[in-house]
């Protein structure tokens, strides 16, 4: 399996994934151009109709519905799970509504509400959760009963990871479960942390099942759910953390590594105010509070810029941006774009 078939494109998430999901009636004028405005991707627009709508008619399912969905890529946790609530007490037997709670309890590291919210989903063979929200996995969700996850243990507000090499991703070395180093790639196209297969077996974890992966070109492979207790960071250990498992030793040589035991992707990430630095070749991992933020903004260059973006899916990040295409000396460019890849 080549290193691309390990990602979900963003265009898949965006075109695939959301038209079809924005219903409305045909004698909705309102309903139908919020549904055009969500399947071009401008979900603040479409959500400004929708909490029109649901002003006029609070008992409007699709908008209530679509509102969940809306505050929920904008990482709006309480919002979505205030909406998505109002949409279960409307329609108790709709699956779409309790999947998309489990993921705002998921966000919120609340694993056992998030389980509690799938009970009556068939999580196994649900399309959507097959398609954008593989994680949520409720014997899995369910082991950390009584547990914190994504404990972080450790000194000081800020921990560095060296990249071993940047051959194609950046490798860099942890340590599962208390034992030897071992190397993982980052990839922000992954979700959850990621373990091989066989690595996996090694340490004798946990297997809560599988569920068919949906990889870039068409592909598809059955990923493993399971968990670790404990992840080393640099001079950072965290605990109590969901991992899935995958092939992923068969991509050593094309990273540049003698081998490769693992990828950390955007669920660990968001854990942190994370930073790839290229130039000083290392991973920056600082504490998620006000005074880790506010160092972070006094270090940053005066050029540097923020750009906001949705979460769709389980980690993936969308934004807008600006294209442009140049031809030896002249030049033209696409505003209002949707970033995909």
């Amino acid at each position: 399996m080549k290193h691309a078939s390990i990602c979900i494109a963003l265009a898949v998430i965006v075109a695939t994934c959301f038209p079809g999901q924005a219903t409305s009636e045909p004698n909705q004028p309102d309903a139908d151009s919020a549904a055009r405005l969500f399947e071009a991707g401008k979900f603040t627009e479409a959500g400004d109709i929708y909490a029109r709508i649901v002003a006029q008619d609070p008992k409007d399912y699709s908008a209530v519905l679509q509102l969940g969905r809306v505050a929920l890529l904008a990482n709006q946790l309480d919002d979505a799970q205030r909406w998505l609530d109002a949409a279960i007490a409307l329609e108790p037997d709709d699956e779409d509504a309790k999947i998309m709670l489990a993921e705002a309890f998921y966000r919120h590291d609340d694993f056992q509400k998030a389980a509690a919210a799938l009970r009556g989903v068939e999580v196994g063979t649900n399309k959507l959760i097959i398609e954008q929200y593989p994680t949520l996995n409720v014997a899995k969700l369910e082991s950390f009963k009584g547990q914190t996850p994504y404990e972080v243990h450790g000194d000081g507000q800020t921990t560095r990871l060296k990249f071993l090499n940047t051959a194609s991703l950046p490798v860099v070395s942890v340590r599962v479960n208390g034992g030897d180093e071992v190397s993982f790639f980052i990839d922000t196209g992954g979700s959850e942390l990621g373990l091989d297969s066989d690595f996996a077996k090694e340490l004798g974890l946990r297997h809560f099942g599988d569920v068919q992966g949906m990889f870039a070109g068409g592909e598809q492979a059955k990923v493993g759910q399971s968990r670790i207790e404990t992840l080393k960071l640099g001079d950072w250990t965290v605990q109590n953390l969901p991992v899935m498992t995958l092939h992923f030793r068969q991509l050593s040589a094309g990273l540049g590594a003698k081998r490769i035991d693992g990828v950390i992707g955007t669920t660990l990430f968001y854990h942190f105010l994370a930073t790839l630095d290229f130039p000083r070749g290392e991973l920056v991992l600082r504490r998620k509070n006000a005074e880790s933020l506010k160092t972070f903004v006094a270090e940053s260059s005066e050029d540097s810029a923020a750009v906001p973006f949705w979460i769709a899916s389980d980690h993936f990040m969308v934004g807008w941006g600006r294209w442009r295409r140049c031809r030896l000396r002249s030049c033209s460019s696409t505003r209002g774009s949707r970033v995909r890849a």
